[in-house]
């Protein structure tokens, strides 16, 4: 049998569709985000990364870096095993006890990746809890949903941020049933956030677990980057906080924190925690210095919410649509797969402007779009440089300016 004309087969649907993904070969420069060398056919060219969720640049922070490096030279690449088997290094109950301090919660726990922590955390929780069923939003991320459908629990599917549906949803399940209410606070594709308070308050009404995502939160919201349960003063109510260290913190990693209980529960059961290797110790280190240095400094946070106000309101002067919402996160509808991926290439070529087009599956057909995520170190000559470059081409592509 011919596989690799099976797999070719339904690769060409996926080009024929305008759904196939290109990854842009870039080469990250040092000191110099959001800069980077784009890799391509014709040799090296110079582009401004605006999409990359590195959302305050402290993966090139100097005390970041330096963090990594000390810890290198101390103790060497890699962590040397799981975290059973000899991995556990006393650079990981550093960071776990810095980012349980972080969520007001008594532990936490480190995984390999947000994508990870997701799926580890909630197939855990939905196996081994006898009856469990689990209600998750209708947009919530494909690690939650991998771990859920995992975890072979009882899934419920709420209406996307609907308090009503979800009581309702609770409402008709057992009493006695242990219940999950997973959700996020940031969804990074449309940038909404959550009635974080009035699903905590209709969750424990009928006693049921929290389950939160803050990946694309942590580092950005609240006074010390806590994220936005933190800004709304609801963490201590939230069972579960799962965050990542790959985003604002501008490193690699997941982690989840809650109690003693509950963390001891998923390092004890969960596979995807116990047969992994563990992250190298230098990175742990740099991970705790960036939320060191997030939970004193509000200069980066400050920075980056003047520079998404200014793109925004570039973009409403020359009637450029963009998805209203109050995040970071500033999506530019295009609403056609052919035509994201011809805006994201002519933006590349022409312009030197790298943003990635969002097609299906990460986002439903009819509403794919460039997704921009502005940094504290984009400057205001790089928005105006941007929205010129869409206002040029938004003609050029035969796509409809937002109504005024």
């Amino acid at each position: 049998m011919d596989f690799d004309a099976l797999f070719n087969a339904q690769l060409d649907v996926l080009k024929d569709e305008g759904n196939y993904r290109y990854f842009a070969e870039l080469e990250r420069r040092c000191g110099k985000f959001p800069r980077a060398a784009n890799h391509y056919d014709q040799g090296v060219r110079d582009v401004t990364v605006w999409c990359s969720n590195d959302y305050l640049g402290m993966g090139q922070h100097p005390k970041v870096m330096d963090a990594m490096i000390e810890g290198i030279e101390r103790c060497g690449t890699g962590a040397g095993g799981t975290r059973n088997i000899s991995g556990t290094n006393h650079d990981h109950l550093l960071l776990e006890a810095e980012l349980a301090d972080l969520h007001g919660k008594e532990s936490a726990l480190l995984f390999t990746s947000g994508y990870v922590s997701n799926w580890a955390a909630l197939s855990t929780l939905g196996a081994r809890l006898e009856g469990c069923v689990i209600l998750s939003d209708a947009k919530n991320h494909a690690s939650m949903i991998e771990g859920i459908r995992h975890s072979r629990a009882q899934k419920v599917i709420w209406k996307h941020n609907d308090v009503a549906d979800l009581e309702a949803k609770l409402r008709a399940l057992p009493a006695n049933a242990p219940k999950i209410v997973a959700f996020e606070s940031v969804y990074s594709m449309d940038g909404d956030i959550a009635p974080v308070r009035e699903i905590v308050e209709v969750a424990e009404k009928y006693g049921a677990m929290t389950y939160l995502d803050e990946v694309h939160a942590v580092g950005l919201y609240g006074p010390r980057g806590g994220g936005v349960s933190e800004r709304e003063g609801i963490a201590d109510r939230i069972t579960l906080i799962e965050g990542t260290l790959g985003k604002a913190y501008g490193v690699v990693g997941g982690y989840i924190t809650g109690s003693h209980a509950l963390c001891d529960f998923i390092r004890s059961f969960a596979s995807g925690f116990i047969f992994t290797t563990a992250l190298p110790p230098a990175v742990a280190a740099a991970a705790r210095t960036s939320i060191r240095h997030l939970k004193e400094s509000d200069v980066e946070r400050m920075q980056q919410r003047r520079q998404v106000a200014r793109l925004r309101a570039l973009l409403d002067r020359e009637g450029i649509p963009h998805m209203a919402n109050d995040s970071h996160i500033v999506p530019v509808m295009i609403k056609d797969p052919v035509k994201t991926r011809m805006l994201s290439n002519y933006l590349m070529d022409e312009w030197g402007i790298y943003v990635q087009p969002i097609n299906y599956p990460t986002v439903p057909r009819g509403t794919e779009r460039l997704r921009f995520t502005p940094s504290p170190l984009h400057t205001d000559a790089d928005i105006e440089y941007l929205v010129r470059a869409l206002k040029h081409l938004w003609s050029q592509c035969a796509i409809a300016h937002a109504v005024a």
